[in-house]
């Protein structure tokens, strides 16, 4: 296989630019480098792509490894023949390389094994030929032994041994897969006696569950795959099964005779016995590996948009974490994330200390000017929510201060605070405090807060604990790499959670740059880098573009051009009159247009730049210190609340996007309980896919469609009204 030529034609890319790609790949670059600052090299093509790219090049290196290591393996037992070569050439896939090489594999003690062992095989060679001359009984005869005592015996031996050969056709396999695939059914029943246990009827869409496999949605398969772990489901594959034996037979039947209906039997016993149940669980493996994928793609699909969220910057933040019986756990933080101060009150059941707690909270809010109360949407939520409504009304009555509140997914904050980076930033505060200030901070700065959480418990996405772990953690990795070097990191106030993901960095060399920060004092310029401890030129020029200096040596350390296209900036800026100097002031608003003027492709020949990276360079000038999560819409600030029961069929509210699955997606409407629009409800035309349209964060506006109280249930819809 000619793996650069399958790599262009798949990803449509131009022979050099394939080239290019994996060769700078190969060198060790990290993906958003290349997308940022190799586009010349690439065709502009974006992380997404060359992640995708990096995956199936990295597929095609082990399927080319494996041909070899079964080229070796069958050449070594003297069984290689130019047939099998052209067969292993032609293999686009890994399991289609591991059909040709299962005749050849070392197998446990079969019966086939047996029947060999015991001189049948001459025998099996004879009836497979399916020769009319042959008179199989007679034939038989000669194998009589100490080992083999009749002639039934004999035949019921070569039998097996054709049933084996059969079974381990690449071929039959391939068609029979095929038809399993195109055919087959999954079905699923409640197991024996579990009914009566699943008593929440979490599977009973599946107690009697039939669907083609061709048409199974992944979150459907892989809730069937859990409930069958569970032990409350019973799962399996249906088909045709004697036209599956017609298939098994097919490619080995001649008009032979007795012998013929020998080889029939073997095959129909090699479909039952060998065939069936090694092809249902390949074709169930591989519905729960198309499944996974598909379940990680949705995760990446919500994990970015919600890890990209607006920050709430420089409000002074109240984090209200909260609960029941031990109370609502309070924290301030400053504009930066810094804490001011904290407390625990108690405005909801058993205490409904609620008098008390607005004493305390009220002369928080005025101590440090509250801005903002950042809310967690966990265990008494509602009940913190109906209290912190209240509250703002009485202080605004009082007072004339303005404070707003926002519900914030919480998802994953416990998570943070039992967790040692949680333990090691605030050694002096109980797990609850900190969950707090997580609850703040993810307000303020989402990305640098859900960056110190595993990403499996952010609560975005579907059965990511079902997901092969190392795959999974891969993808979401990815996800946070690309999403931390798309806005850049403060090199002077990150964490080492956050500069962990800047590319060519780890976590080894984020904890030396903190470390050289507090000894060292703020950076200054980033060829201060150059000075970590184990930085060296290479991590350096992966890292260095996206790591901002805001108030240091040189304007561009605080903006995405990279330190290898400062003189390039300059020459560009002394083109057209102008000097860093007039950056730093903000005195270049028309430099595009004389860019337009002048001409694009001139003024990219001049500098020597390529004209993406010119006009990425632009940009940069343009708006230092920039960050592009500010074009996309802030969280909403609240100053009042509705309960489910407020709810009427027909009512029109705004919400925000919090999940999109398969089926749908899930909206936070400003009651506890998100409402789901199904997919058949986003829009008035055909859609395959909730992607397509909504993602999370996104500000939408729905209509309530149907409202349980008791099941806690609420239905939307995004259609058009009908005239």
């Amino acid at each position: 296989m000619d793996i650069l030529q399958t790599i262009t034609e798949e990803f449509h890319l131009t022979p050099t630019h394939a080239n290019n790609i994996v060769a700078l790949i190969d060198e060790g670059n990290t993906i958003p480098f290349i997308a940022r600052y190799r586009k010349e090299m690439t065709g502009s093509c974006d992380d997404q792509i060359l992640r995708e790219l990096f995956d199936r090049l990295t597929y095609l290196r082990n399927l080319e490894k494996r041909k070899e290591e079964v080229t070796n393996a069958i050449t070594e037992q003297g069984k290689m023949t130019e047939e099998i070569r052209l067969a292993l050439d032609k293999a686009a896939t890994l399991t289609e390389v591991e059909d040709i090489y299962r005749p050849y594999k070392q197998k446990r003690k079969t019966r086939a094994l047996m029947a060999i062992a015991k001189g049948l095989q001459p025998l099996a060679d004879v009836i497979l030929s399916q020769d009319k001359t042959v008179d199989v009984k007679k034939e038989a005869e000669k194998y009589i032994t100490e080992e083999v005592q009749s002639v039934d015996e004999a035949i019921d031996g070569a039998r097996d041994i054709i049933a084996e050969i059969i079974s381990d056709d690449a071929a039959t396999r391939k068609k029979l897969r095929n038809f399993f695939f195109k055919h087959g059914e999954i079905v699923s029943s409640y197991a024996k006696g579990k009914e009566e246990e699943d008593q929440t009827k979490t599977y009973g869409m599946y107690a009697d569950y039939c669907e083609p496999v061709s048409e199974a949605k992944s979150h459907r398969i892989l809730a069937l795959n859990r409930g069958e772990k569970e032990e409350f489901l019973k799962v399996s594959l249906r088909v045709d099964t004697e036209f599956a034996k017609r298939i098994t037979a097919a490619s080995f039947l001649k008009d032979g005779g007795e012998s013929t209906k020998i080889v029939k039997e073997a095959a129909e016993d090699g479909y039952e016995r060998l065939i069936a149940p090694s092809v249902e669980r390949e074709v169930r493996a591989q519905l729960f590996e198309d499944a996974s994928e598909q379940a990680i793609k949705m995760f990446e699909l919500n994990l970015k948009p919600l890890l990209m969220q607006p920050p709430v910057k420089d409000k002074i933040t109240m984090g209200w974490d909260p609960a029941f019986r031990t109370g609502c756990k309070i924290c301030v933080v400053d504009g930066t994330g810094k804490v001011l101060d904290k407390t625990v009150v108690f405005p909801t059941p058993p205490q409904n200390k609620t008098e008390e707690a607005k004493i305390v909270l009220k002369k928080l809010i005025e101590k440090y000017a509250v801005e903002v109360i950042s809310c967690g949407n966990g265990t008494a939520s509602k009940e913190s929510e109906i209290f912190i409504a209240e509250l703002i009304k009485e202080i605004k009555a009082e007072t004339g201060r303005e404070v707003g509140y926002v519900i914030v997914n919480e998802a994953g904050a416990s998570v943070y605070s039992a967790s040692a980076l949680g333990a090691e930033e605030f050694p002096d505060y109980d797990v609850t405090a900190r969950s707090a200030v997580s609850i703040a901070r993810r307000l303020q700065d989402p990305l640098a807060e859900l960056i110190k959480i595993d990403p499996k418990s952010i609560g975005v996405g579907q059965y990511q604990h079902d997901m092969n772990e190392k795959r999974l953690d891969g993808a979401l990795a990815g996800v946070l790499e690309d999403c931390v070097n798309s806005v850049g990191v403060d090199l002077n106030t990150a964490s080492v959670s956050l500069l962990k993901f800047v590319a060519g960095l780890n976590s080894s060399v984020a904890k030396n740059i903190v470390l050289y920060r507090e000894e060292n004092g703020r950076f200054k310029s980033r060829k201060q880098l150059l000075k970590v401890p184990k930085l060296g030129e290479k991590a350096y020029t992966q890292c260095a573009g996206f790591l901002r200096i805001d108030g240091g040596d040189n304007i561009l350390d605080n903006t995405a051009v990279h330190p290898e296209s400062y003189t390039k900036a300059e020459k560009l800026l002394s083109l057209f009159s102008y000097t860093t100097e007039d950056v730093k002031a903000r005195r270049i608003a028309d430099l595009r247009q004389k860019i337009k003027e002048y001409g694009e492709e001139k003024a990219a020949k001049e500098t020597e730049l390529d004209k993406a990276t010119l006009m990425d360079i632009v940009t940069e000038l343009m708006k230092p210190g920039r960050d592009i999560r500010e074009g996309l819409p802030a969280p909403t600030l609240r100053k009042d609340i509705m309960g489910i029961e407020d709810l009427q069929v027909g009512m029109e509210v705004t919400g925000t996007v919090r999940n999109v699955v398969d089926f749908g997606a899930f909206i936070d409407i400003g009651v506890h309980q998100d409402g789901l629009v199904h997919i058949s409800e986003i829009t008035d035309r055909y859609i395959k896919h909730p992607s397509e349209v909504l993602k999370v964060g996104q500000i939408v506006q729905v209509r309530v469609k149907e409202v349980d109280v008791k099941k806690n249930r609420i239905g939307l819809t995004m259609r058009k009204k009908n005239k």
